[in-house]
Protein backbone atom coordinates (compact mmCIF):
# COMPACT_ATOMS: atom_id res chain seq x y z
CA UNK A 1 0.00 0.00 0.00
CA UNK A 2 2.69 2.60 0.64
CA UNK A 3 4.28 2.06 -2.58
CA UNK A 4 1.19 3.35 -4.04
CA UNK A 5 1.47 6.43 -2.34
CA UNK A 6 4.54 7.09 -4.36
CA UNK A 7 5.49 9.72 -6.88
CA UNK A 8 5.01 7.21 -10.11
CA UNK A 9 6.02 10.11 -12.87
CA UNK A 10 5.74 8.27 -15.39
CA UNK A 11 2.27 6.50 -14.10
CA UNK A 12 1.45 9.93 -13.82
CA UNK A 13 2.28 11.64 -16.96
CA UNK A 14 -0.67 10.44 -19.36
CA UNK A 15 -2.93 11.68 -17.06
CA UNK A 16 -1.82 14.68 -16.84
CA UNK A 17 -2.01 14.76 -20.53
CA UNK A 18 -5.53 14.68 -21.33
CA UNK A 19 -6.00 17.26 -18.44
CA UNK A 20 -3.58 19.71 -20.86
CA UNK A 21 -6.09 18.39 -23.74
CA UNK A 22 -9.00 18.76 -21.87
CA UNK A 23 -8.59 22.20 -21.28
CA UNK A 24 -7.54 23.10 -24.74
CA UNK A 25 -10.37 21.29 -25.96
CA UNK A 26 -13.15 23.27 -23.99
CA UNK A 27 -11.13 26.61 -25.01
CA UNK A 28 -10.86 26.21 -28.45
CA UNK A 29 -14.64 26.88 -28.84
CA UNK A 30 -14.02 30.41 -28.24
CA UNK A 31 -11.21 30.80 -29.84
CA UNK A 32 -11.21 34.48 -31.84
CA UNK A 33 -14.87 35.28 -30.21
CA UNK A 34 -13.40 38.00 -27.70
CA UNK A 35 -14.29 36.67 -24.66
CA UNK A 36 -11.56 36.27 -22.26
CA UNK A 37 -13.12 35.50 -19.40
CA UNK A 38 -15.75 32.80 -21.51
CA UNK A 39 -12.24 30.95 -22.78
CA UNK A 40 -10.67 30.59 -19.14
CA UNK A 41 -13.79 29.59 -17.71
CA UNK A 42 -14.38 26.77 -19.86
CA UNK A 43 -10.56 25.80 -19.85
CA UNK A 44 -10.84 25.90 -16.04
CA UNK A 45 -14.09 23.76 -15.94
CA UNK A 46 -12.28 20.77 -17.98
CA UNK A 47 -9.12 21.08 -16.48
CA UNK A 48 -10.78 20.53 -13.06
CA UNK A 49 -13.24 17.61 -14.15
CA UNK A 50 -10.25 15.94 -15.91
CA UNK A 51 -8.16 16.44 -12.30
CA UNK A 52 -10.59 14.81 -10.03
CA UNK A 53 -10.27 11.67 -12.32
CA UNK A 54 -6.54 11.05 -11.27
CA UNK A 55 -5.41 9.05 -8.45
CA UNK A 56 -3.79 11.76 -6.61
CA UNK A 57 -4.11 13.74 -3.68
CA UNK A 58 -3.53 17.30 -4.96
CA UNK A 59 -3.45 20.36 -3.83
CA UNK A 60 -3.21 23.31 -6.47
CA UNK A 61 -0.65 25.44 -5.53
CA UNK A 62 0.08 27.85 -8.21
CA UNK A 63 -3.28 28.30 -9.56
CA UNK A 64 -6.48 30.93 -10.61
CA UNK A 65 -5.85 32.95 -7.67
CA UNK A 66 -6.67 33.22 -4.20
CA UNK A 67 -9.84 31.19 -2.60
CA UNK A 68 -11.85 34.88 -2.69
CA UNK A 69 -11.01 35.40 -5.99
CA UNK A 70 -11.35 32.01 -7.98
CA UNK A 71 -14.40 29.56 -7.67
CA UNK A 72 -12.38 27.15 -9.18
CA UNK A 73 -8.60 26.13 -9.08
CA UNK A 74 -7.52 28.30 -6.88
CA UNK A 75 -4.58 28.28 -4.51
CA UNK A 76 -5.01 25.69 -1.70
CA UNK A 77 -8.02 23.59 -3.47
CA UNK A 78 -7.84 19.89 -2.93
CA UNK A 79 -8.22 18.04 -6.62
CA UNK A 80 -7.84 14.21 -7.64
CA UNK A 81 -9.98 10.77 -6.25
CA UNK A 82 -8.16 11.63 -2.80
CA UNK A 83 -6.26 7.95 -3.32
CA UNK A 84 -2.58 8.09 -3.92
CA UNK A 85 -0.01 10.43 -4.00
CA UNK A 86 0.19 13.64 -2.05
CA UNK A 87 1.36 16.25 -5.20
CA UNK A 88 1.83 19.56 -5.64
CA UNK A 89 -0.03 21.05 -8.84
CA UNK A 90 0.87 24.38 -10.56
CA UNK A 91 -1.32 25.05 -13.71
CA UNK A 92 -2.54 27.86 -16.08
CA UNK A 93 -5.42 26.50 -17.43
CA UNK A 94 -5.14 29.12 -20.36
CA UNK A 95 -2.22 30.45 -20.86
CA UNK A 96 -3.13 33.07 -23.20
CA UNK A 97 -6.34 34.38 -22.62
CA UNK A 98 -6.02 37.30 -24.92
CA UNK A 99 -4.21 34.96 -27.62
CA UNK A 100 -7.32 32.73 -27.47
CA UNK A 101 -10.25 35.61 -27.66
CA UNK A 102 -7.90 37.23 -30.86
CA UNK A 103 -6.86 34.18 -32.10
CA UNK A 104 -3.48 34.78 -31.94
CA UNK A 105 -0.62 32.36 -31.98
CA UNK A 106 1.20 30.44 -29.26
CA UNK A 107 -2.46 30.16 -26.67
CA UNK A 108 -1.66 26.86 -24.54
CA UNK A 109 -3.21 25.04 -21.64
CA UNK A 110 0.27 24.25 -19.11
CA UNK A 111 0.19 22.29 -16.30
CA UNK A 112 3.02 20.91 -13.71
CA UNK A 113 2.77 18.34 -11.40
CA UNK A 114 5.62 17.09 -8.41
CA UNK A 115 5.74 15.68 -5.30
CA UNK A 116 3.95 17.33 -2.09
CA UNK A 117 5.91 20.99 -0.75
CA UNK A 118 8.42 20.58 -3.82
CA UNK A 119 7.16 23.67 -5.65
CA UNK A 120 7.44 27.49 -4.69
CA UNK A 121 4.46 28.45 -3.85
CA UNK A 122 4.49 31.85 -5.36
CA UNK A 123 1.92 34.18 -4.67
CA UNK A 124 -0.07 36.50 -7.81
CA UNK A 125 2.91 38.96 -7.89
CA UNK A 126 5.24 39.89 -10.63
CA UNK A 127 8.74 38.27 -10.91
CA UNK A 128 11.33 39.12 -12.25
CA UNK A 129 12.88 36.69 -14.83
CA UNK A 130 15.98 35.57 -16.74
CA UNK A 131 16.22 32.67 -18.50
CA UNK A 132 18.51 30.54 -21.02
CA UNK A 133 18.62 27.27 -22.74
CA UNK A 134 20.80 24.16 -21.53
CA UNK A 135 24.43 23.32 -22.28
CA UNK A 136 26.18 26.75 -20.87
CA UNK A 137 28.00 27.03 -17.83
CA UNK A 138 26.11 27.74 -14.18
CA UNK A 139 24.93 31.17 -14.18
CA UNK A 140 26.95 32.28 -17.05
CA UNK A 141 24.31 35.55 -16.34
CA UNK A 142 22.24 36.75 -13.63
CA UNK A 143 19.72 39.01 -12.33
CA UNK A 144 22.29 41.06 -11.27
CA UNK A 145 23.56 41.82 -14.35
CA UNK A 146 22.40 44.55 -16.39
CA UNK A 147 20.72 43.56 -19.78
CA UNK A 148 23.85 44.78 -21.48
CA UNK A 149 26.08 42.72 -19.34
CA UNK A 150 23.91 39.54 -19.79
CA UNK A 151 23.88 40.04 -23.15
CA UNK A 152 27.95 39.98 -23.44
CA UNK A 153 28.25 37.09 -20.80
CA UNK A 154 25.98 34.78 -23.18
CA UNK A 155 27.38 35.82 -26.38
CA UNK A 156 30.89 35.06 -24.71
CA UNK A 157 29.70 31.65 -23.66
CA UNK A 158 28.08 30.87 -26.90
CA UNK A 159 31.18 32.06 -28.47
CA UNK A 160 29.95 34.44 -30.52
CA UNK A 161 28.98 38.07 -31.12
CA UNK A 162 26.07 40.31 -29.18
CA UNK A 163 24.29 40.71 -32.75
CA UNK A 164 24.04 36.73 -33.18
CA UNK A 165 21.74 36.88 -29.98
CA UNK A 166 18.37 36.82 -29.65
CA UNK A 167 16.23 38.00 -26.41
CA UNK A 168 12.34 36.98 -26.04
CA UNK A 169 11.05 40.04 -24.28
CA UNK A 170 7.02 40.70 -23.03
CA UNK A 171 6.08 43.72 -25.43
CA UNK A 172 5.00 45.91 -22.11
CA UNK A 173 5.91 49.81 -21.27
CA UNK A 174 7.65 49.26 -18.17
CA UNK A 175 9.79 47.20 -20.81
CA UNK A 176 10.92 50.10 -23.27
CA UNK A 177 14.09 50.62 -21.58
CA UNK A 178 15.09 47.36 -21.01
CA UNK A 179 14.42 46.65 -24.79
CA UNK A 180 16.47 50.00 -25.92
CA UNK A 181 19.06 48.30 -23.88
CA UNK A 182 19.22 45.33 -25.40
CA UNK A 183 18.78 46.88 -28.84
CA UNK A 184 22.29 49.01 -28.10
CA UNK A 185 24.16 45.67 -27.56
CA UNK A 186 23.08 44.80 -30.86
CA UNK A 187 21.39 41.75 -29.88
CA UNK A 188 17.79 40.70 -31.65
CA UNK A 189 14.30 41.18 -29.66
CA UNK A 190 11.49 38.93 -30.31
CA UNK A 191 8.96 41.00 -28.52
CA UNK A 192 5.75 38.62 -27.43
CA UNK A 193 2.29 40.22 -26.56
CA UNK A 194 1.36 37.25 -24.07
CA UNK A 195 2.46 34.13 -23.21
CA UNK A 196 5.43 33.96 -20.82
CA UNK A 197 5.30 30.62 -20.27
CA UNK A 198 6.19 29.69 -23.62
CA UNK A 199 8.64 32.68 -23.74
CA UNK A 200 10.74 30.87 -21.45
CA UNK A 201 10.62 27.30 -23.05
CA UNK A 202 11.55 29.18 -26.36
CA UNK A 203 15.18 29.39 -24.75
CA UNK A 204 15.32 25.58 -24.30
CA UNK A 205 14.65 24.95 -28.05
CA UNK A 206 17.16 27.58 -29.37
CA UNK A 207 18.06 26.04 -32.55
CA UNK A 208 14.35 25.65 -33.45
CA UNK A 209 12.87 28.77 -32.16
CA UNK A 210 16.14 31.29 -32.42
CA UNK A 211 15.67 32.52 -28.95
CA UNK A 212 19.09 32.45 -26.72
CA UNK A 213 17.54 34.18 -23.51
CA UNK A 214 14.28 35.77 -22.08
CA UNK A 215 14.42 38.69 -19.77
CA UNK A 216 11.64 40.76 -17.84
CA UNK A 217 9.04 41.07 -15.20
CA UNK A 218 6.13 39.03 -15.56
CA UNK A 219 3.12 36.46 -13.49
CA UNK A 220 5.16 35.14 -10.53
CA UNK A 221 2.75 32.03 -11.38
CA UNK A 222 4.26 31.54 -14.67
CA UNK A 223 7.41 31.77 -13.40
CA UNK A 224 7.36 28.44 -11.58
CA UNK A 225 5.53 26.90 -14.62
CA UNK A 226 8.45 27.81 -16.65
CA UNK A 227 10.82 26.68 -14.14
CA UNK A 228 8.80 23.23 -14.05
CA UNK A 229 9.41 23.35 -18.22
CA UNK A 230 13.13 23.94 -17.82
CA UNK A 231 13.71 21.57 -15.10
CA UNK A 232 12.57 18.86 -17.62
CA UNK A 233 14.31 20.26 -20.67
CA UNK A 234 17.06 21.79 -19.58
CA UNK A 235 18.04 25.38 -19.27
CA UNK A 236 18.33 27.95 -16.16
CA UNK A 237 15.77 30.21 -14.57
CA UNK A 238 16.05 32.80 -12.21
CA UNK A 239 13.50 34.99 -10.29
CA UNK A 240 12.73 37.45 -8.08
CA UNK A 241 9.59 38.48 -6.46
CA UNK A 242 8.54 42.40 -7.63
CA UNK A 243 5.64 44.29 -4.78
CA UNK A 244 4.26 47.19 -5.89
CA UNK A 245 2.09 47.52 -2.01
CA UNK A 246 1.72 46.44 1.38
CA UNK A 247 -1.16 43.72 -0.17
CA UNK A 248 1.47 42.12 -2.08
CA UNK A 249 3.80 41.69 0.91
CA UNK A 250 0.76 40.41 2.50
CA UNK A 251 0.01 37.88 -0.30
CA UNK A 252 3.95 36.80 0.32
CA UNK A 253 3.92 36.15 3.77
CA UNK A 254 0.67 34.08 3.81
CA UNK A 255 2.57 31.81 1.03
CA UNK A 256 5.03 31.96 3.14
CA UNK A 257 7.72 34.24 1.71
CA UNK A 258 10.03 35.07 4.01
CA UNK A 259 13.22 36.79 2.54
CA UNK A 260 11.57 39.29 0.04
CA UNK A 261 14.05 39.99 -2.01
CA UNK A 262 15.42 36.24 -2.72
CA UNK A 263 16.68 34.99 -6.12
CA UNK A 264 15.42 31.76 -6.41
CA UNK A 265 16.83 29.52 -8.92
CA UNK A 266 14.90 26.72 -11.53
CA UNK A 267 16.19 24.48 -8.69
CA UNK A 268 14.94 26.38 -6.10
CA UNK A 269 11.49 26.89 -7.74
CA UNK A 270 11.08 22.95 -8.21
CA UNK A 271 13.23 20.94 -5.92
CA UNK A 272 12.23 17.48 -7.27
CA UNK A 273 11.13 15.53 -10.52
CA UNK A 274 8.14 17.33 -11.47
CA UNK A 275 6.47 16.44 -14.48
CA UNK A 276 4.69 19.07 -17.37
CA UNK A 277 2.21 19.11 -20.10
CA UNK A 278 1.09 21.72 -22.36
CA UNK A 279 -1.28 21.42 -24.95
CA UNK A 280 -2.06 24.25 -27.83
CA UNK A 281 -4.60 25.88 -28.46
CA UNK A 282 -3.87 28.13 -31.36
CA UNK A 283 -1.15 27.72 -33.36
CA UNK A 284 2.38 28.35 -32.09
CA UNK A 285 6.28 27.95 -32.08
CA UNK A 286 5.85 24.96 -29.45
CA UNK A 287 2.53 23.40 -30.04
CA UNK A 288 -0.11 23.55 -33.19
CA UNK A 289 -3.08 24.51 -31.85
CA UNK A 290 -6.12 22.83 -31.84
CA UNK A 291 -7.55 21.48 -35.39
CA UNK A 292 -11.00 20.86 -36.33
CA UNK A 293 -12.52 18.71 -39.13
CA UNK A 294 -16.00 17.37 -39.85
CA UNK A 295 -15.17 14.02 -38.03
CA UNK A 296 -12.51 14.51 -35.29
CA UNK A 297 -10.86 17.32 -33.49
CA UNK A 298 -7.01 17.35 -33.19
CA UNK A 299 -4.76 18.49 -30.78
CA UNK A 300 -0.91 18.13 -29.98
CA UNK A 301 0.78 18.52 -26.43
CA UNK A 302 4.39 18.47 -25.19
CA UNK A 303 4.66 16.26 -22.53
CA UNK A 304 8.20 16.16 -20.37
CA UNK A 305 9.34 14.30 -17.25
CA UNK A 306 12.42 16.02 -15.66
CA UNK A 307 14.08 12.08 -13.96
CA UNK A 308 14.37 10.99 -17.63
CA UNK A 309 14.70 14.29 -19.79
CA UNK A 310 11.94 12.90 -22.20
CA UNK A 311 10.57 15.04 -23.81
CA UNK A 312 7.31 13.81 -26.00
CA UNK A 313 5.34 15.27 -28.38
CA UNK A 314 1.57 13.80 -28.77
CA UNK A 315 -1.36 14.45 -31.47
CA UNK A 316 -4.47 13.27 -30.35
CA UNK A 317 -7.27 12.72 -32.80
CA UNK A 318 -10.59 12.71 -31.23
CA UNK A 319 -13.76 11.99 -33.29
CA UNK A 320 -16.65 14.13 -32.74
CA UNK A 321 -19.76 12.22 -31.37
Amino acid sequence: MADAQEFHDRMLSLGLARVSEAAAHASARLIGRGDEKAADQAAVNAMRNQLNLLDIRGTVVIGEGERDEAPMLYIGEEVGSGQGPEVDIALDPLEGTTLTAKDMPNALTVIAMAPRGTLLHAPDVYMDKLAIGPGLAKDVVSLDMSPTERVVELARAKRCKPTDITVCILERPRHEAMIAEVRATGAAIRLITDGDVAGVIHCAESEITGIDMYMGSGGAPEGVLAASALKCMGGQIWGRLLFRNDDERGRAAKAGIRDLNRIYSRDEMVTRDVIFAATGVTNGSIVRGVRREPNFIETETILMRSKTGSVRRMVYRNPIR
